[in-house]
């Protein structure tokens, strides 16, 4: 059984098999995937998506990038699509100071206030964290969200095992399977296994050995292969453990 958490579907670079890959994808084994909102835009094509196929779920939010353009109509447009039943959490959310499209101060200042929504609509929190791994874990604690996921985790173990004793799970992408990406290895041997989700952030990130290329969600057994011997695990072990903690976070 595999789950992808975190996948982009909507993204241009599907355009001309979108539904062809989906329409396959559990004859490929994927059971599920998680289609996340970055703004406006996205996060209505991500619901459009999940009512379209049943095994596939959307998540509405605003991605760093974009919260230099948020106004309140459009939080509450966001807002409003959460009472569809296929929108399972909130998010991607959080900071990203490597890019830095938007103000630092500006991305600080919606991060909280969307921190403070997804609270209130009690969904999981998709988080997303660049070169700002101390600033987010901070606004998260100063919150009340407890619930939720870091995605693409790219901090250490002591950093994992923090957000793991606060509730979160962590997401684990095609990054784990590049070299020279020890610390990345050594938080998924500190992180519990039912606190471990697997991600493709699809088309981005794709695992060795399709680096360079077009990620989709199949290319999740490349990953389940290095966390497996991480944990001394069978593969077919970790797929069905994580898609079991998708499961349970996410009510699918």
């Amino acid at each position: 059984m595999i789950i992808d958490t975190h996948a982009h579907y909507d993204n241009e670079r599907f355009k001309a098999d979108r539904h062809e890959l989906l329409k396959a994808l559990p004859e490929n084994g994927v059971e599920k995937i998680i289609n996340i909102g970055c703004d406006l835009k996205t996060s209505k094509a991500s619901v459009k998506l999940a009512e379209k196929y049943d095994y596939v779920f959307a998540t509405v939010g605003v991605h760093p990038h974009y919260v230099k353009g948020l106004a309140d109509e459009i939080v509450k447009e966001l807002t409003a699509m959460c009472e569809n039943k296929k929108v399972v959490g909130f998010g991607e959310i959080g900071l990203d100071f490597f890019h830095n499209h938007s103000p630092q101060g500006t991305q600080r200042m919606w991060f909280k206030r969307l921190l403070k929504l997804t609270a209130e609509l009690n969904l999981p929190a998709i988080i997303h964290s660049r070169d700002a791994n101390d600033d987010v874990f901070e606004m998260i604690s100063a919150s009340t969200v407890r619930r939720g996921v870091v995605h693409a985790f790219s901090g250490d173990a002591a950093l994992a095992t923090a957000y793991v004793e606060m509730g979160f799970h962590i997401g684990i992408g095609g990054v784990v399977t590049f070299k020279k990406t020890d610390i990345l290895k050594e938080a998924v041997a500190a992180v519990p296994l039912d606190k471990i989700l697997l991600e493709t952030d699809c088309p981005y990130l794709s695992p060795e050995p399709h680096r360079g290329t077009r990620n989709e969600s199949p290319n999740i057994s490349h990953i389940a292969k290095v966390v497996a011997e991480i944990k001394n695990e069978t593969p077919e072990n970790i797929c069905n453990q994580t898609a079991q903690n998708a499961q349970q976070l996410f009510g699918i």
